[in-house]
């Protein structure tokens, strides 16, 4: 079901430059206004179908009605003629919305005719919801009809549907690669196998929905019960999808955007784009890659992100920096003022987040100690070799300050090193250099 046929009659609408004329052969006798472009019409196709343009008619003394603020503009009040004239026109997914809201706000109700527009748009979207990329359609216009599509409960309608057909068990389930997850865990994480987001098949569908209507959507699987892994999936994919997510190159350069589409949003944009995705990611350790998160931390870097958004990023790479790699931790600095190519003190804030996560008491090596159900000393020995590597790579920078190396190099407790080699072809370079 991709449309409903309405109407039985030829078309009679012409277009004379952003004017819409009836060419029934009678005269005009009413003109309506929508936004730049004027449709002259008949009174009585008008008056039979919509209350409110049978008041507003009726009390105009010129004959001119102005509808600027109609749902859907010029192009949902054309339909709104062609119906009231019974002129052959379709209803498709990407109309119905507009068209609905438009006849709300018009009274076009089974008052005026059997079959009116209401009831058969109402009775359209009913099928739409039936199929999930009708509804993506559907919901894709939403928000050019707020906040009547609001009020009619349309976007909720949707969301619904949207969020049952993506939280079923059995709907060709997900795309291959679950990494880090079990088969039978669907989804869910534990502390000793740490999830990697799942990519589902309802991912990029969902990706081309405006920011607050896909908010509106997590929250809904997220309230059905949704695996934190699918819900970090779908996080991600709407990320690549509309932010500057840019690869780099091992001197710190920018690579090509991922996608061109970003292009599309202004820079306040993608900044309040970052913030809402970094509220939403799961806290759960594992489920959200750290190498995603750190790019959102560059990106909430680079457009000036609100202090307490790049605070909650740095908080959640601290907390699974054993999962980080070199690569992700060169982090380019993007402040104009310091002279250094990365961005140390970040990466200090980082790893003071993952000590107060892992707690700051002395192992020693009788113990069982474990973090989250993780053991202590392979943690440990994990971060304390991705922090060499990466004093080993800042360290060829000359304009490091020696009070920086010195503080990061010191940063982790005696014990973390179980060699010493790493720290010490760290200094090496950085005295050489």
């Amino acid at each position: 079901m991709a449309c409903m046929k309405l109407g039985s009659k030829s078309d009679v609408f012409q277009l004379e430059g952003q004017s819409w004329v009836c060419t029934t052969g009678l005269p005009s006798d009413v003109c309506v206004e929508v936004g730049e472009t004027s449709f002259h019409l008949h009174k009585f196709p008008l008056l039979s179908r919509s209350k409110f343009l049978e008041r507003i008619i009726h009390e105009q003394s010129d004959n001119v009605v102005s509808l600027h603020d109609l749902p859907g503009g010029a192009g949902s009040f054309l339909l709104v003629a062609k119906f009231c004239y019974d002129v052959k026109f379709e209803l498709t997914p990407a109309n119905a919305v507009s068209l609905r809201c438009a006849a709300e706000r018009l009274q076009m109700t089974e008052d005026y005719g059997q079959g009116n527009l209401v009831s058969q748009t109402a009775a359209f979207l009913e099928q739409v919801l039936s199929s999930w990329e009708c509804t993506v359609q559907a919901l894709e216009t939403c928000e050019a009809s707020l906040p009547v599509s609001e009020e009619l409960g349309i976007i909720t309608s949707c969301i619904d549907s949207l969020a049952a057909k993506a939280c079923e068990d059995d709907r060709g389930g997900c795309w291959p690669h679950r990494a880090h997850q079990s088969p039978a865990s669907n989804g869910t994480c534990s502390a000793s196998e740490p999830c990697s987001p799942v990519r589902d098949w309802w991912h990029d569908g969902v990706a081309v929905l405006s920011l607050p209507i896909f908010k509106m959507l997590i929250g809904a699987v997220s309230n059905k019960g949704m695996a934190p892994a699918r819900i970090g999936g779908a996080l991600m994919v709407y990320a690549k999808r509309h932010l500057p997510l840019r690869g780099r190159s091992r001197s710190g350069s920018f690579c090509e955007r991922e996608h061109e589409l970003a292009h599309s949003l202004s820079e306040e944009e993608q900044g309040t784009l970052v913030e809402e995705i970094a509220e939403m990611l799961p806290s759960q350790k594992g489920v959200t890659p750290t190498g995603f998160v750190l790019k959102l931390l560059e990106i909430a870097m680079m457009l000036d992100a609100s202090p307490g958004c790049r605070e909650m990023l740095e908080r959640r790479v601290g907390a699974q920096l054993d999962q980080a790699t070199l690569h992700d931790l060169l982090i380019p600095n993007t402040v104009p003022s310091e002279e250094t190519i990365y961005d140390v003190e970040c990466v200090q804030r980082i790893v003071d987040h993952f000590l107060d996560t892992v707690g700051d008491e002395e192992y020693e090596g009788g113990e069982e100690q474990s973090v989250e159900g993780f053991d202590l000393p392979p943690i440990m020995s994990v971060v304390s070799n991705l922090l060499d590597g990466y004093l080993a790579e800042v360290a060829n920078d000359a304009n490091l300050k020696l009070d920086d190396f010195v503080l990061l190099a010191a940063t982790l407790p005696d014990y973390a090193r179980s060699l010493d080699d790493g720290i010490y072809h760290a200094i090496d370079i950085y005295l050489k250099v």
